[in-house]
């Protein structure tokens, strides 16, 4: 979920980070109504609610409409992708499923076969979360050359851009300029003027994603993308659905169990997500998962000689207060940060750069001679490097669509957190309880979906996917962006849910050097033996 927006996997200086979006600040996962039935209560009910949903996703009917059958009978013309190893293909969905005749959305399609020997296992599609990840980028930067060679040996590898990301008739909201304004505007309002600024910029970014595809905006649901994947595993031949999803994918992975139950096949939900939950608990949680992730990270920077928030001794606390006392050093007066086109470190793109490290251990020396740098050096650039990752802004100044997908899917899938300033500053002192240093800023980046263009259809419900064969849910006990609880949460409302729970830090657990985990999925994948309940690992 991001905090402003999951499974991805990002190069951040020389360290592989899963920089997955489930964003508190756009996180609204839960489902639309579009093509399948909740009765959640009203939308009202669920914004102005921190209650859990307690009415379930409806399954689909089995048989195919008839007005649908010219979408799952179609034949893909694949070709070379540009990239060794992989096929490419554009895929047509319905835009409207209720209304199939309004038209088309192109949905672009990759695969790499499998390669042997063995047995043939048909095809594993992968999502690495977001929303807005591309999952075809994520399968051709790592799932397609880096899952494990028996897994790939014996699965044709798969993706499909969700609609409105990437590849697949992409979102688009800001241009560069644009977005670098938006990204160091003051998300920590001191007063009402820079409160006006927020909202503004929030306006603003709603304002350009409406202007650019209003009838697209419509129809970018996680039910949709769900209803999707369906058409897809038809056209692939298969008569299950096998999957990996990461963070924001476990929640698409999720609803196909949900409204497919009968075809789901293997399915795997790596950092899962609660549906049950509405988006003001969605991020107030969240917000409490990010602090747990800094704690773990302030205890072990104190035990190091080159900890730049205080020495041996240090507690966690004391580091966040230090921490915060940099912020608001910033607040008044950014740093330089060697940028070309002149931007400086804000305090919002500080805090942005300390929370995509808190996604991977793996980037915690990064962050120290990040925060090193910008502390005691008055450089910037370090931290600036790590914002840059998180919103995937290129070195020319542009940005991926991930930011613009992230919000489009989330605010049609949950009414917005709060309606207004003065909601986020009635719950500021809950917010800044869940997390002293990030709160009041995630608190305020819950306000994003109030602007929206577009009206939301989905609702908070839960998941049951009865008569699903067994479902492995995996959850990380510190994990910053899909906090364990979600995971505990889901497994318990899938009938056939499995928990598996992996006791360390980061985002996601498959493939981050846990044998345990690995040999765990890996046979489940394999053979289709799923892990003991409640399994846990380290």
């Amino acid at each position: 979920m991001h905090t402003r927006r999951t499974h991805r996997r990002t190069r951040i200086g020389g360290t592989r980070v899963r920089a997955t979006l489930v964003a508190a600040a756009l996180l609204a996962t839960a489902c639309s109504a579009s093509g399948a039935s909740t009765s959640a209560g009203s939308q009202a009910e669920a914004a102005g609610s921190t209650e859990a949903a307690t009415a379930s996703l409806a399954p689909l009917p089995n048989a195919t409409p008839a007005e649908l059958s010219p979408y799952y009978e179609q034949k893909l013309g694949w070709r070379d992708c540009g990239v060794p190893g992989f096929q490419c293909a554009t895929m047509k969905a319905p835009l409207d499923y209720a209304k199939p005749a309004d038209g088309d959305v192109r949905l672009a399609v990759a695969r790499k076969k499998a390669t042997g020997p063995g047995k043939r296992l048909g095809s594993l599609l992968v999502n690495p979360g977001g929303p807005g990840g591309s999952a075809i980028g994520y399968l051709q930067q790592y799932a397609g050359i880096g899952y494990p060679e028996k897994v790939r040996a014996q699965y044709d590898m798969v993706a499909v851009d969700p609609r409105g990301v990437a590849r697949s008739e992409p979102v688009e909201c800001l241009d560069g300029r644009e977005m670098d304004a938006f990204t160091r505007t003051d998300a920590t309002p001191d007063d009402e003027r820079e409160t006006d600024e927020l909202v503004d910029a929030y306006k603003d970014f709603a304002e350009g994603c409406g202007k650019d595809a209003p009838k697209l905006l419509r129809h970018v649901s996680t039910v949709e993308a769900a209803r999707d994947m369906d058409v897809l595993r038809a056209v692939l031949g298969d008569e299950k659905l096998n999957y990996v999803g990461a963070s924001y994918g476990t929640f698409l992975g999720a609803t196909y169990a949900g409204l497919f139950p009968e075809r789901a096949g293997r399915l795997v939900l790596d950092g899962a997500m609660d549906p049950s939950l509405p988006a003001r608990r969605l991020n107030l949680e969240q917000t409490q998962g990010f602090e747990t992730a800094f704690q773990s990270f302030a205890k072990d920077c104190a035990g190091r000689s080159d900890c730049p928030l205080g020495g041996k001794g240090t507690t966690p606390d004391q580091a966040g207060r230090n921490l915060t006392s940099f912020f608001d050093d910033l607040d008044a007066k950014p740093l330089p940060a060697g940028d070309t086109d002149g931007r400086r470190l804000t305090e919002s793109l500080a805090t942005t750069g300390v929370i995509a490290a808190m996604y991977d251990e793996a980037a915690w020396q990064q962050l120290r001679e990040a925060l090193t740098s910008a502390m005691k050096k008055k450089d910037g650039a370090g931290l600036l490097v790590l914002s840059d990752s998180y919103y995937e802004r290129e070195a020319d100044g542009s940005y991926s669509n991930l930011m613009f997908a992230n919000a489009a899917v989330n605010c049609l899938d949950l009414p917005a957190a709060f309606s207004s300033p003065d909601q986020v500053r009635e719950a500021l002192p809950e917010f800044e309880k869940a997390s002293p240093v990030f709160g009041e800023g995630l608190a305020w980046a819950s306000l994003n979906c109030t602007y929206w263009p577009v009206q939301p259809t989905g609702e908070p419900h839960r998941i049951k996917a009865a008569g699903a064969t067994p479902i492995v849910v995996v959850g990380t006990t510190r994990d910053p962006a899909t906090p364990y609880r979600w995971a505990e949460a889901l497994a318990d409302q899938l009938s056939s849910g499995r928990l598996l729970t992996y006791e360390g830090d980061g985002h996601t657990a498959y493939g981050r050097g846990s044998t345990c985990i690995d040999s765990a999925i890996d046979t489940y994948l394999l053979t289709g033996t799923a892990p003991k309940d409640g399994k846990r690992c380290s």
